[in-house]
Order: structure tokens, then sequence, then C-alpha cells
């Protein structure tokens, strides 16, 4: 079995314009103070990270990791959330997803999609370039407007969703298969990929690619009221990465998992800071450490409630208390012997049979 790698944090909900986050180095630095070990970069934060420097120079990974590596902290993943939501975006969210992309490519979903396809290829030159076996990001949707089934979804619709989906990542994931990374993409709401079913069907159109994995987020699970714990049991050998996130759900006589429109403070379904929350993170480590899940546990944190600071200092110390260190042996070991086969057949009564 192996020990989970940890505790990492996600930089995307910390990095601003204010020090110790407006550059890698500080808050890193600030991370370590905190007792992560790890750290998730957003590539697409220039403050924090060149994505096309990584990619084409081994060197600029090299001093991002020597540097770190002096702050006794490693890379853990890079994430491309938000190119990876531009890589399929329904017309219906053009506008506010325009925000994701340079200001070139805004008001053209042309332009918009192939500057985040050549995002995401970037991406894979840059994991290998940093030794990495894991990439986080979004799957983006061109179904989700239909969700919900009213108006009643003509015949075929989500299928040529999926096989489209389908066709604009596979030569993603062949990228990511020429550099050694597996994509784990975030099963999340918004996404097509937002449930066990629909990664499923999506894993069907790429063929099944060996590249093809899950980030588990069990907070996302958690508010549609899936089985996040049976989850872990059924879609193991397909996660490869892991935001620790907490949430709640509470149940309301005036609204449900849809929120009402209501900003997140007042919703029945919301994110909470670690610990704060319903999530059984007991469970969870047991059941990854169960099936050698070979990864990091990286806290990104959510809440509309908890200081952020707070809920960082306390996230770092929350997984480090969670975290198993496995065992290398049985805890009845001690009693084993050699076989004794002549007793085993006494015990069993085959003597009598002979």
């Amino acid at each position: 079995m192996k020990t989970i790698k940890g505790p990492a944090i996600f930089l995307a909900q910390f990095a601003g314009d204010a020090p110790p986050f407006n550059t890698l180095e500080s808050i890193a630095r600030w991370a370590a103070d905190l007792g992560f070990v790890g750290l998730q970069i957003p590539t697409w934060d220039a403050r924090l990270f060149d994505l096309a420097a990584a990619a084409n120079s081994k060197s600029y990974c090299e001093e991002i990791q020597g540097k770190l590596a002096a702050l006794g902290l490693a890379v853990t993943e890079l994430s491309t959330h938000l190119q990876g939501q531009l890589i399929a975006t329904h017309p219906a969210y053009d506008r506010v997803f325009d925000a994701f992309a340079p200001p070139a490519q805004h008001q053209n979903p042309v332009a918009r999609q192939a500057w985040a396809n050549e995002q995401l290829l970037l991406a894979a030159k840059a994991s290998r370039n940093f030794g990495l076996t894991a990439h986080a990001t979004f799957s983006g949707a061109l179904a989700w407007p239909y969700m919900y089934p009213w108006p009643p979804r003509p015949p075929g619709l989500v299928d040529e969703a999926f096989k489209e989906l389908a066709r604009r990542w596979r030569p993603i994931l062949d990228a990511f298969d020429d550099a050694g990374v597996d994509v784990c993409f975030e099963i999340h709401p918004g996404e097509d990929l937002h449930d066990g079913v629909s990664f499923e069907m999506f894993l069907e159109r790429v063929g099944n690619h060996r590249r093809c994995h899950m980030l588990y987020d069990p907070s996302h699970l958690l508010l549609q009221h899936i089985d996040y714990l049976g989850y872990i049991d059924v879609y193991h050998e397909r996660i490869r990465a892991f935001h620790v996130k907490d949430a709640e759900f509470n149940v309301s006589p005036r609204q449900g998992v849809y929120g009402g429109y209501q900003p997140w403070l007042a919703r029945a379904a919301r994110f909470r800071s670690l610990g704060d929350g319903q999530v059984d993170f007991g469970g969870i480590f047991s059941r990854l450490a169960r099936y050698d899940y070979p990864g990091w546990a990286v806290l990104e944190w959510e809440c509309a409630l908890k200081d952020a600071a707070v809920g960082a200092a306390e996230g770092a110390r929350f997984i480090s208390q969670h975290t198993i260190k496995v065992t290398d042996k049985a805890f009845d070991d001690f009693a084993n012997s050699n076989v004794d086969h002549a007793l085993v057949g006494d015990l069993l009564g085959l003597k009598q049979h002979a």
C-alpha cells in the first residue's frame, strides 16, 4: 500500500496582487510556513507561472523546482481548469467564459477554443518537464444547459455532445500520453463530466484512453447526493488526483440543490472549510489508502464563512491528521508461522477421508 502524499494546496484561490500572494516564491514560502509540502499550480496565473516557458524550457522548470525544494516543497500537478473549460463552451456561456481567455480571443469562440487547445498542449510538455505524472483540468461542457430534461431533449442531443467533446479531447489526451502524464478531469457541476455516469460516457467515446482519469473532489459529489465513498470503490482505478474540500447540505423547506438562485452564503448546499462540513474524510482517506491511490491530497479552499488564511492553516493540519501512514505488515503477523501441511490437514479433517 502507498501512503498518500501531502498536505498540498491549490494556489488558485489564494493568488492575488498583494504580497505574499503575488509571486510563486513568496506564496510558496507562505504555504511552507503553514506546513504544506506540495503546491498545485494554476497555469493561467501569470503572477505565479509562465506556461509557455515551462513547456519550452526544462531549465525554467528546474529553477522553480530548486526554489521550492529549498522550502521543503514540490509541485504536485499543474492545473488548466480555466483553459480546459474553454475546450468546449456552449454559446449560452460565451460572454461569461470570455474572461478565462486573453482579450484578443474575446467574442471569438473559434479563436478562444484554439487558444485553449494550445494551452493544453503546452501543459502536457510542461508537466513532462517537471517530471509530473498527473494533470488537473476541467472538461468543458456542450450539453450542460440541457442537464435537466425540460423541455424534453431532442433525440441524439446528448450523444452528439459527447461525441464532439471526445473529438476535441482525443488529440489532447494523445499529447499527454506522449508526455507520460494522466489527464485528471475534475468531476464538477457545470462540466459535462459531472458524475460517474457522465465520465463513463466520455471514457467510452475516447476509446477508454489510458490517460483519461478523474480528479476526485468529494464536495461536488456530496452536494449532488452521490455516495462519495462508494464512488471510490467503483472508480478508484481512474482516480489520479484529489482535492480535499468540504461541503454541507442543510435540508430546507424553501430550496434544494439548485439553490434558488441565492448567493453561496444563503444556499442550502454550500462549500465549507475542512472539518466544518459534512464530508467523511476519515472514510475517504481510508479507502484511498486501501486502493493504493498514488497521488497527492491537495487542499482546495472555498468557504462562504471562514477567512481564507485561517482555512488554509487549519487545512494543512487537517490533511496531516487524516493521512494514514500505511503499514508494511499485517497486525496479526506475530501469530503467523510457516505452513505445516500435516497440521493443516489434521485441522481440516482431511486425513479421515484419505
